[in-house]
């Protein structure tokens, strides 16, 4: 089959390649470990052509996720050549440059082979409930704090697994059985993306390289078109957050010229000796995702949608840090991005983007021991989001990460706590013409048997998301132990019957308030 074909012929071959992203994503789910792949979706798959570019990729996924795995094959592919694979081969890396941005992201991509011949790659990353380290937290100085670091590895070779990847890994997490079982989930969804890749092939007879590369071309053209209809200009935009000592800068200049769109991060903060440092694949990720929502967010993601983007940041920056900068609480900063772009468009296209949301995304870490056995557990927190110029903000919805708020039951089963009070934060979304979406309040107690340490990913408890065109900032958030302000960026131990509370912030409101 050619690509010389109907629109409706092309239609249905390209949503039925994202059916087979979205089969293989639901593998992962469901065979996963961890709540943080099954409650909370910090996971994504993809389907690479074999030039490692994005064909298709999962729709429930993280954003950041569908730039960085195309990125990420490339950097294997640069240690190991497509022509010394094989089939049942798959390689693994968690280097921060190579993947999403932090440790805790396991990469592993595989090469699909259809009778012989290389055709493509099926990519899957997934957030480990732990990576050894010291737990995730802004105030860590260093990336060899941060955990286990892997290289572009083979885990698997024609099927055999490499015992001491493997071997390796699970001595180094705490709560090996969830790392462990979520990585052979990953290795299944892996192998079922390309089985069903290559049934496809067989039961249509379709070029998949070719195919990939028309339907690359297309997107790529809707993309040029979306940025086209905007008046050429150079428009800029300043986000600021709570930081170390000082705000963190992102400051963001667009250029729209001939169908082409330039982000440039010049003038933001420098690198710190703080986790909150951002990696380029990372500042690329969340710069396009912001671009693609504005501009042309119809069109399923693949590589062409940002070939008319590019995206610079200045060596030794916040977005651009050199090695080994830590990076471990990187979403603190890169969350920053869309608000940033989305300021800089709302006075040309007021009408396509929205106020800063609550957050930069809130999580807390608990680590220690109860009953005589260890436990690792990450949940996430979600603040308002901000409001557009058609309506309210969204409440306690994620924004830009897309994941989910870990439910009650799931952390009262998986960790010594008691959540006592999960609510919605009335009125602490800002004022507007249209309002931001309300932060929420949990409180949980400490039921462990022993005292246990905690980190926190918490932002906005002094400079809060600011409103867009007149509208007013959101309430900042706070973070209480027993009832009394504790500042979340550093590691800490706490106690049992200890009381956390937290309150995450609104989102920012969207035009002025009416009289």
């Amino acid at each position: 089959m050619t690509t010389e074909m109907n629109a409706a012929t092309v239609e249905i071959l390209w949503t039925r390649l994202v059916s087979l992203v979205d089969e293989a994503a639901t593998t992962l789910v469901r065979t996963s470990f961890s709540h943080i792949v099954r409650e909370a979706h910090d996971y994504a798959v993809v389907l690479l052509d074999r030039e490692a570019r994005l064909v298709a990729q999962s729709t429930q996924s993280i954003p950041s996720f569908i730039c960085t795995l195309p990125a990420t094959a490339r950097h294997i592919l640069a240690k190991y050549p497509v022509e010394t694979m094989q089939p049942g081969d798959a390689y693994i890396t968690n280097d921060p440059w190579m993947g999403t941005g932090h440790l805790p992201d396991i990469n592993i991509i595989m090469p699909i082979f259809r009778d012989g011949e290389h055709i493509g790659f099926s990519a899957s990353v997934a957030h480990a409930p732990d990576i050894g380290g010291r737990i995730r937290s802004p105030g860590i100085r260093e990336l060899y704090e941060e955990g286990l670091r892997l290289p572009p590895l083979r885990l698997l070779k024609a099927g055999t697994p490499e015992d001491a990847v493997f071997t390796i890994l699970e001595a180094n997490v705490r709560v090996s059985e969830q790392v462990m079982g979520d990585l052979y989930a990953q290795l299944s969804a892996n192998e079922m993306l390309g089985r069903r890749l290559v049934e496809l092939i067989d039961g249509t007879g379709l070029d998949f390289n070719a195919f990939g590369a028309d339907i690359q071309r297309r997107s790529e053209q809707a993309m040029a078109a979306a940025i086209r209809a905007i008046p050429e200009g150079v428009y800029s935009h300043r986000v600021e957050v709570d930081g170390f000592g000082e705000p963190v800068v992102v400051n963001c200049t667009l250029e729209v010229r001939d169908g082409r769109l330039s982000v440039d991060y010049s003038g933001s903060s420098e690198q710190v000796d703080r986790a909150i440092n951002v990696v380029p694949t990372y500042t690329y990720a969340y710069s396009c995702y912001a671009l693609k929502c504005i501009l042309s967010p119809s069109v399923p993601n693949n590589e062409g949608s940002f070939r008319a983007i590019s995206v610079s940041a200045p060596d030794g920056s916040i977005l651009n840090p050199r090695f080994p900068a830590p990076v471990g609480a990187r979403a603190m900063t890169g969350h920053l991005l869309p608000p940033a772009i989305m300021g800089a468009l709302a006075k040309v296209i007021p009408d396509r983007v929205q106020a800063a949301p609550g957050s930069p995304l809130w999580s807390c870490h608990i680590t220690g021991r109860h009953a005589g056995k260890p436990f690792a557990f990450l949940f996430f927190l979600n603040g308002g989001q901000g409001a557009t110029a058609a309506k309210d903000g969204y409440p306690a919805v994620s924004f830009p990460s897309n994941l989910g708020n870990t439910p009650i039951e799931v952390l009262e089963a998986q960790a010594p706590v008691r959540v006592i009070e999960r609510s919605l934060r009335d009125g602490s979304g800002g004022a507007g013409s249209f309002r931001g979406g309300d932060g929420q309040t949990t409180e949980l107690k400490i039921l462990a048997d022993s005292p246990v340490t905690v980190s926190f990913m918490a932002n906005r408890l002094e400079i809060p998301a600011a409103g867009l065109n007149g509208g007013e900032p959101g309430a900042p958030g706070a973070v209480l132990l027993n009832g009394t302000p504790f500042d979340p960026r550093e590691i800490s131990v706490i106690h049992p019957g200890d009381v956390l509370t937290l309150k995450t912030p609104g989102g920012g409101g969207f035009g002025p308030v009416p009289n």
